[in-house]
C-alpha cells in the first residue's frame, strides 16, 4: 500500500518495538524485592499499569512535570493498595526504576526481522515521548540502535507527541517530507492522530485489541508491516 510512496519510516519505541510492560514488570520485581516491599507483583501491576498510562496522558498534555509523573504514579498505587510507604522510599524507588529499566531488553516478537527487512529499503527513525536519558540506553542495550538514523525525543523537541512540533522536527532532522513518511506506533492519540495532523501516512500497531477505527491500517503483529511496506 505504501511501498511506492514512502522513503522514511518513523517508529515509536515503548509499547511498539521495546516491550515496555514486560521490561517494566521485571524492573519492579527487582526493586520491590530489594526494598522488602511485601506486595504481590501482580497486585502491584494491576493498579500501576493503568495509573501509569493515566499519568503519562497528563504528562503528554503538559499538565504535570516529569518529576510529578515519576512520584505520583507510585504514590497513587501505594495509596490505592493501602500500603504505607515513606516519601523517601518512593523517591528512591522512582530513581531505581529509571536506572534499572533499560537493563531489561525484551522486544516485541519479530522486531529484529522486521527491521532487517525494512532497513535496506527505507530510512528508519524513532520518535519517542520517553525520557532522553534512558531511551538511548534502551536502544543500545536491546541491540537495535544501529537501525535508526534519527532518534527524536520529546525533551529534544520541547513538546510531546501528539504536538505537531515534534513531528515537524523529525521531518527536518530526517530531511524528508510528510507525504514520503510513515509513522508506526501503538498510541492512537499520540502516534497516529499526531502524525496524521502533519501529513504522515500511519500504521497503528494495536496488540491489545483496542477499539477499531478508520484513521489508518491497524496491525496486531509487527510482521504485518511487510504487507504494507
Amino acid at each position: 500500500m505504501f511501498k511506492d510512496l514512502v522513503t522514511d519510516v518513523f517508529f515509536d519505541l515503548d509499547h511498539t518495538l521495546w516491550d515496555f510492560e514486560k521490561n517494566s514488570s521485571l524492573t519492579f520485581e527487582k526493586i520491590l524485592a530489594e526494598h522488602k516491599i511485601d506486595i504481590a507483583l501482580e497486585s502491584f501491576l494491576e493498579v500501576y499499569v493503568p495509573a501509569n498510562l493515566s499519568f503519562w496522558k497528563l504528562y503528554r498534555e503538559e499538565k504535570i512535570t516529569k518529576a510529578e509523573l515519576r512520584y505520583q504514579r507510585l504514590k497513587t498505587v501505594f495509596d490505592e493498595i493501602g500500603y504505607r510507604v515513606a516519601d523517601e522510599t518512593i523517591h528512591s524507588l522512582s530513581d531505581e526504576y529509571i536506572n534499572h529499566l533499560s537493563s531489561y531488553n525484551h522486544l516485541f516478537p519479530n522486531t529484529i526481522s522486521v527491521l532487517d527487512y525494512l532497513r535496506p529499503k527505507y530510512n528508519l527513525h524513532i520518535i519517542t515521548n520517553g525520557f532522553q536519558e534512558i531511551q538511548e540506553r534502551k536502544l543500545m542495550n536491546s541491540g537495535i540502535h544501529h537501525y535508526f538514523e534519527q532518534i527524536i525525543d520529546s525533551e529534544m523537541a520541547g513538546v510531546k507527541k501528539p504536538n505537531p512540533v515534534i513531528f515537524e522536527l523529525a521531518l527536518q532532522k530526517a530531511n524528508t517530507d510528510p507525504e514520503k513518511s510513515i509513522m508506526i506506533g501503538d498510541s492512537l492519540e499520540a502516534d497516529i492522530l499526531g502524525a496524521k495532523s502533519v501529513g504522515f501516512h500511519t500504521i497503528h500497531f494495536n496488540p491489545h485489541d483496542e477499539p477499531a477505527h478508520d484513521y489508518s491500517p491497524i496491525i496486531t503483529e509487527l510482521q504485518e508491516i511487510k504487507s504494507y511496506l
